[in-house]
């Protein structure tokens, strides 16, 4: 059994809970630490979790609303942490006293009880940016935001998953006419930028089969988007009604996804 659910996302910060289940072991995996410390440790108190259920922490890459608490909340609870050698370079390399794990673009990470986490690059404006494909063995998830286009390597890793946490940061009428700087507007909709409402549906609709059950609609912009627009798109990609569409908010997260 897999499952996710989003703490919390969008400019102001991100954070995702997996968890795989197999028998009677459970490990979970944080995926980014955006949120404070005291928020994450709320929200996952709401998901009926806590910090020290924590296995594992991976870092998709650098910028502040991913990499957010990640030091201290390591290594106040003892806490490895995943991230590629560009993001640690990026962070100025701290001292996290035997607790750093190097990832790998293509290089699975055993997560024990049949839970495995696949990480793999997509083009965004960071150092190595890396997302996940995780699975139990039978079923498959995603986590994937922060990219600018749909690149040749990102569809492979995402094409049988039966659940998806995809990026539709922006609709693009209201990012051309907001109130953003130029260069803000060229950075958002460049290819290393992050994905529009209409790229985040062309990517479903590349991917989509029958088995894919659920996607949730992450890391939606507060100035340039709207959730009724994200799930419009999205659900129009798939042949969905826009109900199907789950949105990830910036508080409260996402509900809990489950598959298998």
């Amino acid at each position: 059994m897999l499952r996710f659910k989003s703490l919390g996302s969008g400019s102001s910060g991100n954070s995702t809970l997996i968890e795989g289940r197999s028998g009677t072991t459970t490990r979970r995996l944080l995926v980014d630490c955006g949120l404070g410390i005291r928020t994450i440790a709320e929200r996952l108190g709401e998901a009926g979790n806590a910090i020290a259920q924590i296995d594992a922490i991976f870092i998709t890459h650098e910028h502040s609303d991913h990499i957010g608490c990640m030091e201290k909340l390591a290594l106040r609870h003892g806490i490895p942490v995943w991230m590629s050698h560009g993001t640690y370079t990026a962070i100025g390399e701290p001292e996290l006293h035997g607790l750093l794990r190097i990832a790998h673009h293509g290089d699975a990470i055993d997560m024990g009880g049949a839970f495995e986490a696949l990480p793999f690059a997509v083009p965004h404006d960071a150092r190595e940016p890396l997302h996940l494909r995780c699975s139990d063995g039978s079923h498959h998830i995603a986590v994937l935001t922060d990219l600018g286009h749909a690149s040749p390597c990102v569809v492979p890793y995402i094409a049988d998953c039966q659940a998806l946490l995809i990026e539709a940061n922006h609709d693009v009428e209201m990012l051309q006419s907001g109130r953003y700087p130029a260069f803000l507007k060229r950075r958002i909709a460049g290819a290393n930028g992050h994905l529009a409402n209409e790229q985040a549906g062309e990517l479903l609709h590349t991917i989509n089969h029958p088995q894919l059950q659920r996607v949730v609609a992450a890391h939606l912009s507060a100035e340039n988007n709207r959730p009724e627009l994200a799930r419009a798109a999205l659900a129009h990609a798939l042949g969905w009604s826009p109900d199907d569409i789950d949105i990830a908010y910036q508080r409260g997260g996402s509900p809990w996804i489950q598959v298998g």
